[in-house]
């Protein structure tokens, strides 16, 4: 029969670390931290398969799982000596979300569960602080109500607002126990005015609404946003954990805290955190408080006057102290813990591996592996590939001038510019015109996580290092200032003020996610140094990793970019795009409209010289490296000219009437130039053009040759290849031009005639193309066509469906982010065999965007191909894919 419940407290539980499946990755570490034997309040866990069955069966439960819920309860009770629902000692709980994989914000949390008119007088009795339960009790009644009831938590604010103001209160903590007596009143009363109905007294139903209430949230807004931009599947469901109650509002010598084992911004080995005196944990989070430092050092560096924790509460910091040691070196990494602090007496409430910028992450892996507590190997498989873009962003060039017109804290770094917007709805809105923004917010909530997802950065005005906002952005790999308190926003004018300046909607802004700093205007820019870890974990990756990488470039500024990041060759030039400058574009427009071989061969005369010397700047840069060069591959509405004064201006070149300039171009017009006259095609219309290529690389290739000393392997590349005709018809010219090289420059020239598998027909007829002395002697898979021509839909148009697709579980994930295993990687799966069937020694790449998506790299690991080939800025995140990939292959070989 199946377990519904699981248990744990009192020096054991049910559970272990090892369950996340199971029971959420909370309930699995509050399990694993009571075997530990650390404090853990007592408690239990509702698995993930509850969850599953609540929506299989219409938000119904098992049978059995009532009868579950009370035998676990009356456990909770028999470890504290508390009664759930008990007039005279009533034991309280917190009702808390827990999925497989962390999802900070995202999902429902009711805290002080249980309290009634009763209860809570009750809780006044037997704590002898009324003032600390019925602040228990307003604070129950506010979560309740929003997150079961559904009523907005403004309306509690609103009403609590106005009683402060009333009294002359600027903080909270200076409400008395009659203060929040008759605030519980008047919230009373707002829950019956909204629903109906009073506010709910029986603690089981109060229970039971809550566990739904949960369970429900899985699927709110925030939630599935939160699943879509982290890869979660739907089907793994939430665990719900029930857990006894510890008070930190119960005096100034109790305290709740947020903290990390090591900074989770810079990785370096510091108690790292905040906490709040006579609070509960939401407060922290929740930016309503400014927060304080835990340890000395820390304040001393803030430069704050409250005190720390370790000089506030130096039991409880030692204490605290003892037990991160015990879990970073359990967990073998740093832990993200919160705790409670309950007249005098430390509660663990959670641990996990703590979120962190790639930074962090890199500097953490490696001393870790150097601390011993990992292997190099692990440590490869430890740091997220995607997330080393974060490691690519602009950081504000020193030598700029400084406007800073406020201040906050330092949440996540890296530095961004964009207009300010006030709404998530605003910052999406300009994202998708191509506008960078700044969302500005006195503080987020989970509802913002599309805005922040749109924007460069984010800047609050509230909250910690810990807050909602601080914890997102640094996942998100989002430059982030919070707490920047001087700032005064008006969402109703659309405004913020601070230091004598009035800001609107549009405004340029600068953050400074490194410094806290917010600075006026857009300012110059720097690329980031990569640090000393980076370098360490990249050779560590290397040793293991089975595919080469190589770079997409198409200028000599990629090209050195792609050697910084450790490329080893050019997978893919795109000689077309050497030609987007105004000085050149004209000479090819020339070309493609002249109606004549004898003007096409003039305009490609003029061509030749530019395309030979990017071609040796590039074998040159490259010193000996693979260079990969597709022939000219252009859509002809990329260059066909637009409108009067560009086609004047070719006509003049050309020494031609405008009106027949007009006249060709509407003769090359074509309704679909993605599957029109481009790759390959060209070439045979016109094979001048082809020769032309063909000379420029070979010239080139003997030029940079002679510079470097290094002989340069060129690698032409001939696109959209359908028949083993096409390919033999330009190799033939291509052959022919290499002939005339060799001999004209008296050298001799090695190189490889190799085609471009976008169209699945070459998928199926790789064995053909590749056969024989004269076949292709490598492929290249350039997946962004294949999916075009595989699924039948434009890249360029699909947007507007594809996420409606994605959203509804028709694709997994869009096709030209991530490759297509089924579809398109059962085309690459038979063209690598085909094609290695009849030429062994055949060299397969891909060289679309696809070669920097980890998973993506993860599938052509698997099919052994040779090399991937990228953008230079994803090169890094290729090499660890792939290292992780050859890992992976490892460890399930092993199984």
């Amino acid at each position: 029969m199946a377990k519904w419940v699981y248990g744990f407290g009192g020096g054991k539980a049910e559970g272990k670390t090892d369950m996340k499946n199971l029971l959420g990755g909370k309930g699995a570490n509050l399990a694993e931290m009571a075997n530990l034997g650390l404090p853990v309040p007592p408690g239990f866990t509702i698995t993930t398969e509850v969850c599953s069955y609540f929506y299989a069966n219409g938000h119904s439960y098992p049978q059995e799982l009532s009868g579950e819920v009370d035998s676990a309860l009356a456990e909770i009770g028999r470890i504290t000596g508390k009664e759930f629902g008990d007039r005279t000692n009533p034991l309280l709980v917190s009702v808390r979300s827990g999925a497989r994989a962390s999802m900070p914000g995202m999902m429902d949390t009711v805290l002080n569960l249980g309290l009634n008119d009763e209860t809570a007088e009750a809780l006044a009795k037997k704590s002898g602080d009324p003032r600390f339960a019925y602040d228990s009790y307003r604070r129950f009644i506010t979560m309740y109500s929003n997150v079961v009831l559904g009523i907005e938590h403004h309306l509690f604010e609103d009403i609590l607002a106005e009683h402060k103001d009333a009294n002359a209160y600027s903080l909270d903590t200076e409400l008395t126990a009659e203060d929040w007596q008759k605030l519980v009143v008047l919230y009373k009363r707002k829950v019956e005015e909204e629903t109906g109905k009073p506010f709910p007294q029986d603690p089981k139903q109060q229970l039971w609404g809550a566990i739904g209430a949960v369970f429900g949230s899985w699927m709110n807004a925030r939630a599935k946003t939160y699943r879509r931009l982290h890869n979660i599947p739907e089907s793994w469901g939430t665990a719900v954990n029930v857990q006894a109650m510890v008070f930190g509002n119960m005096g100034d010598d109790s305290a709740t805290g947020v903290a990390f084992t090591r900074n989770p911004s810079t990785g370096d080995k510091t108690l790292y955190g905040e906490f709040l005196i006579n609070a509960q944990g939401e407060d922290v989070v929740a930016g309503i408080r400014t927060p304080q430092e835990i340890t000395e050092a820390a304040r001393k560096e803030a430069g704050s006057d409250k005190p720390s924790l370790e000089s506030t509460m130096p039991e409880a910091f030692a204490e605290l102290t003892r037990i991160y040691g015990t879990l970073e070196k359990h967990y073998r990494d740093m832990q993200d813990l919160e705790f409670t602090i309950e007249q005098g007496k430390l509660w663990m409430l959670q641990t996990r591996s703590g979120k962190r910028t790639a930074k962090a992450a890199l500097k953490i892996a490696v001393e870790l592996a150097s601390e011993g507590l990992i292997t190099q190997d692990e440590a490869v498989m430890r740091i997220d590939p995607g997330s080393l873009d974060q490691l690519l962003h602009p950081t504000i060039d020193p030598k700029t001038e400084r406007k800073i017109v406020a201040t906050g804290l330092p949440a996540s770094p890296g530095a961004a510019s964009g207009e300010i917007v006030f709404t998530s709805e605003d910052a999406e809105a300009l994202k998708e015109k191509g506008r960078k923004v700044i969302l500005v917010r006195v503080e987020t909530s989970p509802e913002d996580i599309h805005g922040m997802h749109a924007a460069q950065g984010i800047l609050t005005t509230r909250g910690g290092m810990t807050s909602h906002a601080a914890v997102v952005a640094r996942g998100m790999g989002k430059p982030c200032v919070s707490g920047a308190g001087s700032i005064r926003i008006d969402y109703n004018a659309g405004t913020m003020s601070v230091a004598g300046n009035t800001l609107k909607r549009g405004d340029i802004v600068t953050i400074d996610g490194s410094t806290g700093q917010v600075l006026l205007g857009r300012v110059p820019m720097i690329e980031p140094e990569l640090s000393g870890e980076f370098g360490t974990l990249m050779a560590w990756a290397d040793k293991v990793r089975k595919l080469g990488v190589r770079a997409n470039a198409d200028t000599p500024a990629d090209a050195r970019t792609a050697l910084k990041f450790g490329a080893e060759g050019i997978g893919l030039c795109r000689t077309e795009h050497m030609f987007f400058d105004a000085d050149r574009i004209l000479a090819v427009r020339e070309m493609i409209l002249a109606d004549a071989e004898k003007a096409r061969r003039a305009a490609l005369a003029r061509i030749l010289p530019m395309q030979r010397s990017d071609f040796a700047e590039l074998f040159e840069i490259m010193q000996g490296l693979p260079v990969t060069i597709r022939l000219l591959d252009p859509p002809l509405h990329e260059f066909l000219p637009h409108g009067d004064a560009e086609i004047a201006e070719v006509a003049k070149a050309l020494g031609t009437e405008p009106q027949k300039i007009k006249h060709r171009a509407a003769e090359l017009a074509e309704f679909n130039p993605m599957l029109g006259f481009r790759g390959c095609r060209i070439a045979i219309a016109y094979p001048e053009i082809a020769e032309m290529q063909a000379r420029a690389i070979f010239e080139a290739a003997a030029e940079a040759g002679r510079k470097t000393g290094k002989p340069v392997v060129p690698e032409v590349m001939v696109p959209l290849i359908a028949t083993r005709v096409e390919f033999d018809l330009v190799k033939a010219r291509i052959d022919a031009m290499a002939e005339a090289v060799a001999r004209e420059k008296g050298v001799e020239l090695e190189y490889q005639v190799g085609t471009m598998i976008e169209l699945p027909r070459a998928s199926l007829m790789a064995a053909q193309i590749a056969e024989g002395e004269g076949g292709a002697e490598f492929f290249s898979f350039g997946t962004n066509d294949l999916t075009q021509t595989c699924f039948g839909i434009s890249r360029d148009d699909a947007a507007s469906f594809l996420a409606i697709y994605t959203a509804r579980g028709i694709l997994a994930v869009d096709p030209f982010v991530s490759i297509d295993r089924e579809g398109v990687g059962e085309l690459v799966r038979i063209g690598v065999e085909r094609g290695r069937k009849v030429r062994p020694d055949l060299k397969v790449g891909i060289c679309g965007e696809h070669g920097g998506d980890p998973a993506s790299v993860a599938f052509c690991h698997e099919v052994k191909l040779d090399y991937v080939s990228c953008s230079p800025f994803r090169a890094p995140i290729a090499r660890l894919a792939a290292a992780q990939a050859a890992l992976g292959t490892e460890v399930a070989s092993q199984a």
